[in-house]
Order: C-alpha cells, then structure tokens, then sequence
C-alpha cells in the first residue's frame, strides 16, 4: 500500500511541472505574439474652436481658425503624443462661416490687442482625474487652462472656458462691440459681447503596429 501511495504521489508531480511548463511556454507565446504600436498625429486633423456670446441673452456665435500649424513626437503610449502636441494659430484665418464678421474680428478684436498668431501646447493630461491643461499664448500672456478631456478611439477632445480678460483683452472686445453694436443688441435694447468664451480642442491619432 505505502508503495503504491508513493508511486500516485510520483505521478502527480511529475503531471504538476509538466502543468506548469505549458502554462509558461503560453505565456511566452502570448507576450511575443503581442503587436507594438507606434501612434503618431495625423496631419490635418486638429480643431481649435472657440464659442464666444452676443446680447444680453448671451446668444453663442462659434468659430475656429483655419489655419493651424501642429509638430508632435512619437510615442508607443498615446498620451505622450498628445502632450508633446505644439500648435500655432494665424488669428486672420479665423473662420465663423460669415465673411464679414471673419474680417471684423481678425481686425478689431485682433488687431486691437496685437495678436497676429495664437500659439498653444498641451501642457498636462491627466489620466486618473480626466484633466488636460492645454497653455495657450496669446497678446503675450501665457495661461495654462484646464478643463475635461476624453480620449476614445484615437480622437483626444478637450473643453474649457475662460475669460478673455485673462490675457489682457478687454480692449479688443470694446472694440469689436463697437464695430457690431447694433448686431450685439438684443431685445432690450442693450448692445453687449461677453468677454467669457468657450473652448474646445481635439485632435486625432494614427497608429502603425507591428
């Protein structure tokens, strides 16, 4: 009896390692089986956007500019693409769908605060709190803002608001309501621009995997 017992015993021990090293050669085979990918920015694909408001009544008037220049690194992880992204805006292609008041603002609101370029980078992300900050220069006051961001299928979007007076630009904005007073009147007869405005950044990534 006390032979037999150590014969099973042999046995399943030996069934044991003979377990364990098919699990291990799986995992090696799992682990070089695994595709590296490289993500990249892709040309073309990012938005500037800001929301600014007329009247009283706070109505939202949307742009963006439609000239951007973008340089990015890189990255196995996504995320450190997104925050090497550098960007440049030529303030004369801001674009609202309305010619006339493209001109306007690139003129009064602009040019009044001496801004012929907005420049920008992706200053921070933050995984586990969903916050990016994005710094954006402009009239030569730099300001890190934050705000929400999602990251889903290669597409990073990113909004936030502020207040155009952060960078010193109340001047443009009388200036612009100016110019469009009687377009910025509302029912009550008062002509107003907000200085508040909303933002909105986004922008997409490719990968190549090997």
């Amino acid at each position: 009896m006390k032979t037999k017992i150590l014969a099973f015993a042999a046995l399943a021990f030996t069934l044991g390692l003979s377990s364990c090293g098919d699990a291990a050669k799986d995992t090696d085979g799992e682990e070089t089986g695994k595709n590296i990918c490289v993500y990249s920015y892709n040309e073309g694909s990012t938005d500037f956007e800001w929301t600014s408001y007329k009247t009283s009544a706070k109505v939202p008037v949307a742009g963006s500019f439609n000239e951007i220049t973008v340089t990015s690194e890189s990255s196995e992880d996504p995320l450190e693409v997104i925050e090497s992204i550098q960007f440049t805006m030529n303030t004369a292609s801001v674009e609202t769908t309305n010619e006339e008041r493209n001109g306007k603002i690139a003129k009064h609101f602009f040019g009044t605060i001496e801004t012929p370029e907005i420049t920008g980078k992706v200053a921070s992300v933050n995984e586990e709190t969903g916050k990016a900050a994005i710094t954006v220069t402009m009239h030569g006051i730099s300001i890190d803002i934050e705000g929400d961001y999602l990251m889903e299928d290669g597409t990073f979007s990113w909004t936030s608001s502020i207040d155009v007076s952060s960078w010193n630009g109340m001047a443009g904005i009388i200036a612009l309501n100016t110019i469009c007073s009687d377009l910025h009147t509302g029912d009550d007869g008062v002509s107003k621009l907000w200085s508040e405005i909303g933002l909105r950044f986004s922008t997409t990534l490719v990968s190549d995997c090997d």
